[in-house]
């Protein structure tokens, strides 16, 4: 295995191998400062800018410290929104891999029936948005006494939705035994509040002037009428052209009718914003993130935490109403240190808006002249000949993980009383097999599933079609991922 720089934190090989295979060469500065930190259980407040790497910050030693053994929740990851809850579940799911760390995601609009049967089995981690994880409490489906470790994630987006009194509810109910990690772009006075109230001495780590994104991302405004907005929207995305781009507007209503608009005009464009059923927003994002399409036009839903590499272009179909909001939105991209340009339409009511953003981030956004017919003519042959080719797809976060890992299904779960301990013993009796290649086996009432590790995959799936389970030949085949 590579050598890396994470070995001065003394992590276990199966957290090691993990980040070496997601590409985590190095320690970003955030990371340098709260891994070892979490590994001493101490609690921490990170302020730091969005794609400074917070979220395997406190992944990588929660991760490294939690107790394979113990049946129940032992890290509590509160996110203020769906999206980001799913994707911090994918990243800590990524990170523990190899560890066999379950992860669950609990939020609204998402079966709580099945969130309650997923809590019933070995669970190590859980990430929700507030309201959910209060309701699981509540009904007694959320058992917190193993809690050692509470993250919140994106604090200042939880104060701006209203969330604090949910959070110190949560809070109440945990051990008071436990590491507290609070990560927040900036801190409000009652987010600092909420530190001094329920936090032990925290580290205070400011990573914002280091890391500042600002500084790698264009920003550029043009004046225009709202009627003329469309208008200048196929104008710059022509001269633009870019591979990757999120259009965010202000109301879901707007998403709407851009996004109708665009694809009339044959753009490869798909929406998210918050009246769409979670599920098709979760296919969305992840289409989006694989580069199905270039253009995302999306409410606000998507401007917080929502990891995707290699965004050219950030474009303010409306400005928005706060300051916070600008920074969040332009902040997809330029991320990782790449470049990145944002394009911000401004109509004439709305400069004291622009006003609140420049005072906010402390620079002036350039004013950009709209170009002209000839200029936008010049541009549109590259456009078209884009448009018409189809995006290459990006491999997923966790490819690399997955091309030694296959999960299999077999036909029989908690009905016939399927136990992990079936599963591992009768993989353990085939020929070359042991504990350490069987991974994640997650039982629900019909079915299960086990991940095999080390390359295993083809000979546990041959051995299984003539071995029994549990006294019978079950039916065993790759599962969907």
């Amino acid at each position: 295995m590579t050598k890396l720089n994470f070995d001065k934190y003394e992590l276990s090989d199966e957290i090691l191998k993990a980040i070496s295979l997601l590409n985590f060469h190095k320690p970003t500065k955030v990371q340098k400062q709260v891994i070892p930190a979490v590994l001493k259980h101490k609690d921490i407040v990170v302020k730091s800018q969005t794609g400074s790497g917070k979220t395997a910050a406190f992944a990588i030693p929660i991760c490294e410290k939690v107790l394979w053994d113990e049946n129940m929740p032992q890290a509590l990851v509160v996110t203020p929104t769906r999206e980001l809850a799913t994707q911090v579940k994918e990243d800590i799911f990524n990170i523990g891999r190899f560890k066999r760390i379950k992860v669950l995601a609990v939020y609204g609009k998402s079966s709580f029936q099945r969130q309650e049967k997923a809590l019933k089995q070995k669970t190590h981690v859980v990430v929700g948005t507030p309201g959910r994880i209060i309701d699981h409490l509540q009904k007694g489906t959320l058992d917190v006494s193993k809690i050692g470790y509470l993250v919140i994630d994106e604090a200042d987006k939880m104060l701006n939705m209203g969330f604090v009194e949910q959070l110190e509810e949560i809070i109440t109910r945990l051990p008071e035994e436990r590491v507290n990690l609070l990560l927040s772009a900036t801190l409000p006075k009652d987010i600092e509040a909420l530190c001094y109230k329920y936090m032990n001495d925290p580290i205070q780590i400011n990573i914002e002037d280091e890391n500042s994104s600002m500084d790698r991302i264009s920003q550029e405004r043009f004046n225009v009428k709202q009627e003329d907005k469309m208008k200048l929207l196929g104008d710059i995305t022509i001269l633009e052209n870019p591979d990757s781009c999120i259009i965010f507007c202000n109301t879901k209503q707007k998403v709407d009718e851009v996004s109708t608009k665009l694809k009339d005009l044959n753009y490869s464009c798909d929406k998210i914003h918050g009246d769409m059923e979670q599920k098709h927003r979760l296919r969305v994002m992840n289409d989006f993130k694989r580069g199905y399409f270039r253009y995302l036009i999306a409410t606000d839903v998507a401007a917080r935490g929502i990891d995707v590499n290699n965004i050219n272009l950030v474009i303010n179909y409306d400005i928005p109403f706060d300051s916070e909001s600008y920074v969040h939105r332009i902040g997809r991209t330029g991320r990782k240190n790449n470049e990145g340009r944002a394009i911000t339409f401004v109509t004439p009511d709305e400069n004291k808006y622009l006003d609140d953003i420049q005072e906010y981030i402390n620079r002036d956004i350039a004013l950009k002249e709209k170009p002209d017919k000839e200029t936008i003519g010049e541009a549109k042959p590259d456009f078209l000949k884009k448009i018409n080719t189809k995006p290459k797809i990006k491999e997923d976060k966790g490819a690399q993980l997955n091309k030694e890992i296959m999960k299999l299904h077999i036909n029989a779960g908690k009905k016939t009383k399927m136990r992990p301990v079936d599963i591992v013993g009768t993989l353990c009796n085939i020929e070359g097999v042991t504990a350490e290649d069987i991974g994640i086996i997650n039982i629900i009432d019909v079915s299960t599933f086990v991940e095999v590790l080390n390359n295993k995959g083809e000979i546990v799936l041959e051995a299984l079609q003539t071995k029994p389970i549990k006294g019978r030949i079950r039916k065993v085949s790759k599962a969907n991922r």
